[in-house]
């Protein structure tokens, strides 16, 4: 599996707050579309699921169609260093697509065990929490909010919240693919300062 050049989510990065990010939509696998470099769940509805994970296209063998499915990391290596990875084939009906939904529905209350439980049907959608209000951040995917209303996605936070130089509330975020590669290299991510009231937990 190889790839072409990725994004550079640093160019800009103004001080002001848009709106909530969308939420995260798993959708299945099923319905069609491209798949290649989607990020997806895999599981069994009663079982469980693991996220992380990136597609390839379909390909069908005899009856049955299947999605080639790698940690998120082998993903990235592979289109870093444009190196084939092995990625297991698993049956289409068991893979979920990470869709984006309708923006406005994070979260900035406390919720209640109640209010967490969810079907085993199919893996939960996932709104977005506001950096100010997540447990934790550092390792986490996370969303900037910029000045056209528009997200910056496939970040990851490397700090939790401190105080910056010049005074202001804000963590220290990376690129997906930095973050992976100072895992497989060792080398240091470079890293932007973002404002609080810009990031939100994925």
């Amino acid at each position: 599996m190889t790839g072409g050049a990725m994004p550079d989510p640093f160019a800009g990065h103004p001080d002001w707050a848009p709106e909530t990010p969308r939420p995260v939509v798993p959708t299945p696998a099923t319905m069609g579309g491209q798949l290649r470099g989607r990020r997806v769940l895999v599981g069994l509805p009663g079982h469980g699921w693991r996220a992380d994970l990136r597609a390839d296209e379909k390909v069908v063998q005899g009856s049955r169609t299947y999605v080639p499915v790698m940690p998120e990391s082998e993903w990235y290596r592979a289109e870093a260093e444009q190196t084939e990875v092995f990625a297991p084939l698993v049956p289409v009906e068991r893979v979920w697509v990470e869709e984006l939904g309708m923006a406005g529905l994070g979260s900035r209350k406390p919720a209640d065990a109640v209010s967490k439980l969810v079907s085993l049907d199919q893996p939960q959608r996932r709104n977005p929490v506001a950096a100010l209000d997540a447990d934790a951040l550092t390792g986490r995917r996370v969303v900037q909010l910029i000045e056209d209303g528009g997200e910056r996605r496939d970040l990851r936070a490397v700090t939790e919240l401190h105080t910056s130089d010049s005074g202001d509330i804000c963590a220290r975020v990376a690129t997906e693919l930095d973050w992976y590669r100072w895992a497989w290299s060792g080398k240091a991510p470079r890293t932007l300062e973002v404002p609080v009231h810009l990031l939100w937990a994925e």
